[in-house]
């Protein structure tokens, strides 16, 4: 993809080593070192389902959930990715993973899906909607593939997955929880405008699920993440990631785990009266700075944005 044409890319790019590079994300040995102030049967007796765990935010959220003693299905494009996820837990944990290779945009696949976990484990407690995409662009300049292909995983198939599952527990007079994993969206995403108008229309679907199905004990929350170092990463200018961390006064980078551990409470009987709310992970970011993930065009002053 062309960067933008109002963006003159800058010549500083850190060393592979350096303190200043972002890492592109937690691998499997940083995962198996991470501790986590929760206890170890927190989530036990729970079966816990998250879309887009072959990688990433989701990957941990499911070696977190393995740990915590739930039951864990995952699902996402990429069978080989998913296998990845399900031998980590195996060799770490000795759990079992239920991995069903799933495009969240089709409908179909996703009551397939939901009907698959509940057949595997007997029933399904909690839904996290981590699957998602986007491409660093000047709006102006989105193809209409780009934006629909945006736009349908990260709305659509977030509805998909909400639907179909709240059908299933109301039909079983079972209660339910969904976190929905979002942005933060409240001054904008300038280059990141399609996946903007995708999470803010699911924080506002969520609040507004969160009332219509609380009369069948179904909660839905959001986490919006700021700059969380995953592979996702490689998606963006070197020049783009090495200022990333300046657009939040604690002036660092999240990683998956910061996500994971907050998946993990909205999922813990500790969260049971959170319900239509958003929680944001992003150091402050959302008072403070600005994100431009294609590299700042020059028409913007640097001071105070990153």
């Amino acid at each position: 993809m062309n960067a933008p044409r109002n963006f003159t890319a800058k010549t500083f790019r850190p060393e592979d080593d350096g303190p200043d590079r972002p890492a592109r994300g937690l691998d499997e040995e940083a995962l198996r070192a991470k501790t986590s102030i929760y206890r170890d049967d927190m989530l036990a007796g729970q079966t816990v389902l998250i879309t887009g765990a072959g990688s990433g935010m989701g990957k941990a959220a499911a070696f977190l959930a393995a740990k915590l003693g739930a039951q864990v299905a995952i699902c996402g494009r990429d069978a080989e990715k998913l296998q990845t996820t399900v031998d980590l837990v195996k060799d770490a944990f000795g759990n079992d993973v239920l991995a069903v290779p799933t495009n969240i945009r089709d409908p179909e696949g996703v009551e397939a899906l939901i009907g698959a976990v509940h057949d595997h484990f007997g029933g399904l407690d909690t839904v996290v909607n981590n699957a998602g995409g986007q491409f660093p662009q000047d709006a102006i300049d989105f193809s209409r593939k780009g934006w629909m292909a945006v736009i349908d995983t990260n709305l659509n198939g977030t509805w998909w997955m909400m639907q179909e599952a709240a059908k299933r527990w109301r039909a079983d007079g079972k209660p339910g929880n969904i976190i929905n994993i979002v942005a933060n969206v409240e001054r904008g995403m300038p280059q990141a405008a399609h996946t903007c108008a995708a999470r803010a229309g699911v924080i506002y679907l969520s609040k507004t699920l969160a009332t219509e199905w609380s009369q069948w004990n179904i909660r839905v929350n959001c986490i919006g993440p700021g700059v969380i170092e995953t592979e996702g990463f490689r998606m963006y200018p070197e020049e783009a990631l090495a200022r990333f961390h300046k657009a939040n006064p604690m002036r660092m980078r999240g990683n998956a785990w910061d996500v994971a551990e907050s998946i993990a409470y909205l999922a813990s009987p500790a969260a049971r009266f959170i319900n239509g709310d958003l929680i944001v992970i992003d150091g402050g970011q959302a008072q403070w700075g600005v994100i431009w993930p294609a590299g700042m065009p020059d028409y913007f002053s640097e001071d105070g944005a990153a």
